[in-house]
Order: C-alpha cells, then sequence, then structure tokens
C-alpha cells in the first residue's frame, strides 16, 4: 500500500522530533509514506524533499506566500503520483484536516480516482470554532462540502464521531486518537519537582498548551484570581508559548496575580511537571481530543477541564476528573477548591494501548479507506 499525505506539521522537518518519529513509525506499515507539508521558503527549511526513513518522504511546498500553500501542495502531490504505477497496488491519499489540505486531497484523488481520507483534529462543528473567526466559518463550509466527498474518515475522539453522524458521510468514522504511551509515561523518572522548584506554593495548578484564542486561558486566570482569595498559595504554572501569552501576563499583572502564576516555556520534560502537579487544568472552548489531558492522566495527575474532547469519554466526572461547563468560572474554581481541598478522592486513570496495537488500527484504517480486503500484520 502506498499513502499520500497532506499536512501542516513542519516539525516533521526536524530530526529527532516526535512529529519525524511517528511518521517514520507510520512508514513501518505501508510500502511508501509521502509526505507534502504546507510550508514558507523562510521556515528555515532547506530542502524540499528529505528522505526520512527508506520508504518516507517529506516534501516542502516551498511556497512563497501562504495563498500558493495549496497550490504548490498539489503540484507536487500529482508529481508523487505520476511515479506511481495505479494498476498495480493499493493507494489512499489521507489529509490532514478537512478545510486546506483537504481540499487538496480531494483534487488530487479525484484527478487520479484513488481513495480519501480525511482526518479531523478538532471539533469544527463546536459553535466556538465557527465563532472565532471568518477564516474558521470558511472552513467549516469547505468541511462540510467535502465530508460527503471522502471515501472514510477519521477522528480522535468519540465526540467528533457523534458530531458527524448526520453528515452523510461514505462510510461510519473510524475512531482513531493520538497514541499516547501510557506504560511510557508511568514508567518515566522524575527530573523536576514542581514543589520544589516552587516552595511557595502549597497547591499547584498546571496548565501545557500552545497560548491561542481558542484555549480561553483567561478563564483559568479568572479561576485562579478566586480560588487564591480562599487559598492565597495556590499557584498556576502555565507552560507554553503563543499569540494570547502577553495578554495573559497582563491580565495577571492586572489582577495582581504576579505572585500566584508563573509562565513557562515548552519543555521537554513535561511528565515530570504532571507527575509533581496537584491538578491539571484545561479550559479550551473546543478540542478535538485534548492529549496532554491523557498524558496528565497517565502520568497520575487528576484533570480539571471543560466539557470539550475527551470528556465524558476518558475524563469521567468525579471519578478521574471534573468535568465543568465550557465558559463557566463559578464551576470550574468550585472544582479546583473540592481538589484543594480534598473533598473527593479522584483516581487517575487512562485507557492502556501499546504501540503495535495502535499501529495496527492505523494500518487498519489505511487498508480499509483503499479496499483491501484485509490487512498485513506488522
Amino acid at each position: 500500500m502506498k499513502v499520500l499525505m497532506i499536512g501542516t506539521d513542519r516539525n516533521i522537518f526536524k530530526e529527532g522530533s516526535e512529529a519525524r518519529n511517528r511518521m517514520v513509525e507510520y512508514g513501518t506499515i505501508v510500502d511508501e509514506l509521502h509526505i507534502v507539508v504546507f510550508s514558507k521558503r523562510n521556515d528555515q527549511i532547506l530542502n524540499q524533499k528529505i528522505k526520512i526513513s527508506n520508504n518516507s518522504f517529506v516534501y516542502s511546498t516551498h511556497s512563497s506566500s501562504r495563498f500558493l500553500y495549496m497550490l504548490d501542495a498539489k503540484r507536487i502531490a500529482e508529481g508523487v503520483i505520476e511515479n506511481w504505477d495505479l494498476k498495480i497496488g493499493n493507494f489512499v491519499i489521507t489529509a490532514q484536516d478537512p478545510f486546506e489540505t483537504g481540499l487538496v486531497g480531494w483534487l488530487v484523488a479525484r484527478r487520479y480516482t484513488l481513495p480519501l481520507q480525511l482526518q479531523i483534529h478538532t471539533d469544527f462543528l463546536s459553535p466556538y470554532f465557527a465563532h472565532e473567526s471568518l477564516l474558521n466559518r470558511v472552513r467549516v463550509f469547505c468541511a462540510k462540502f467535502l465530508l460527503p466527498r471522502a471515501s472514510c474518515v477519521r477522528v480522535v475522539s468519540e465526540r467528533i464521531k457523534e458530531s458527524l453522524k448526520n453528515d452523510r458521510l461514505k462510510t461510519t468514522p473510524a475512531v482513531l486518537p493520538i497514541f499516547v504511551d501510557a506504560e511510557a509515561i508511568c514508567r518515566a523518572p522524575v527530573r523536576t519537582d514542581l514543589h520544589a522548584q516552587y516552595p511557595q506554593f502549597d497547591f499547584i495548578t498546571l496548565m501545557a498548551s500552545r497560548l491561542t484564542k481558542e484555549k480561553n486561558i483567561p478563564l483559568a486566570v479568572d479561576a485562579i484570581r478566586e480560588v487564591v482569595k480562599k487559598h492565597p498559595k495556590a499557584g498556576l504554572i502555565i507552560v507554553g508559548g503563543g499569540p494570547e501569552k502577553e495578554r495573559l501576563k497582563l491580565l495577571a499583572t492586572r489582577y495582581s496575580l504576579l505572585a500566584n502564576i508563573v509562565f513557562e516555556p515548552w519543555t521537554d520534560d513535561l511528565v515530570s511537571y504532571y507527575k509533581t502537579a496537584d491538578v491539571f487544568l484545561l479550559t479550551s472552548n473546543y478540542e478535538g481530543y485534548g492529549r496532554t489531558v491523557v498524558e496528565a492522566l497517565a502520568a497520575g495527575c487528576p484533570v480539571v477541564m471543560t466539557d470539550t474532547g475527551v470528556a465524558g469519554d476518558i475524563v469521567k466526572n468525579n471519578e478521574n476528573g471534573f468535568i465543568v461547563p465550557v465558559g463557566d468560572c463559578a464551576a470550574l474554581v468550585a472544582a479546583l477548591v473540592k481538589v484543594r481541598e480534598k473533598r473527593v478522592h479522584l483516581e487517575p486513570r487512562v485507557p492502556q494501548q501499546t504501540k503495535d496495537d495502535y499501529l495496527r488500527a492505523y494500518q487498519h484504517a489505511w487498508g480499509t479507506c483503499a479496499g483491501l480486503s484485509r490487512t498485513e500484520g506488522l
């Protein structure tokens, strides 16, 4: 089976990155894997084509403008397919989203009469997604056009699968989350103890994400403002960077919370943070999955999160975490105070899955899309 992927993750070009390692692993379950990535000439990507394993290749669109991503990706994808003998073997085109990459995938798949898999990593049918920007409203329109035309659909959560039940899809969406190696997280040593690093805090709430609008981190700042009124030594550690960082710092300053809120850059030792925090917090307006939530649970850290992503699926209210309505500051404060005052016993846990099991499921999803009657073992 040969697979052509259209995506946007430029980290695939970085040797040793998690994104590249994941693509190398996907290459082990197919005959060839070709990945076309939306990227500009000034993205410090020196080569337009990189071989990342014996049978896996990454192509930069090397576009002079983001407005040319789709045109350049289509040209490169068609160049790859022209080298395939379409009379022999099985083929799949897969797109990272049902938006810009999905449109490229559909145009190429239609030209060569190949099966198309659309992947959905975000809850684009959440009203918060469309309200966020004009571009997102256009993306929703694009997705509703493309999804009924896809051969198959892969989603990352049961929530997204449920949201698509009335969208006239050709097949039932396959639920295939991003893999989290829970066993490896459990085994990982603690190299950084947050309580030792921040002894001024007697209760540490951890957040880790890109600081963007949809993460609604101002809600977390509002909640901590109320929590510290009752528990002055409570602390919030926010790990990550992004366009909202300066705004959040200004908000913390205005609320006189600089003694209680710490901003840290992204770290490769996030597992230690999970293991030594008292609770992990996610306040997003919408999520497709919520990988950090799953990682936190695997590390033994209870979760407080808004009703998005894996809430209700992996996170069970009053069992391994608390689920609160999106945007509800009062409910968020109440949940954090319950955890701080140990008024409820939460037992962090997450479903276990091996890497081989995950890759077999991924192989099966592609094989089904290609029309295979069976898939070969790893």
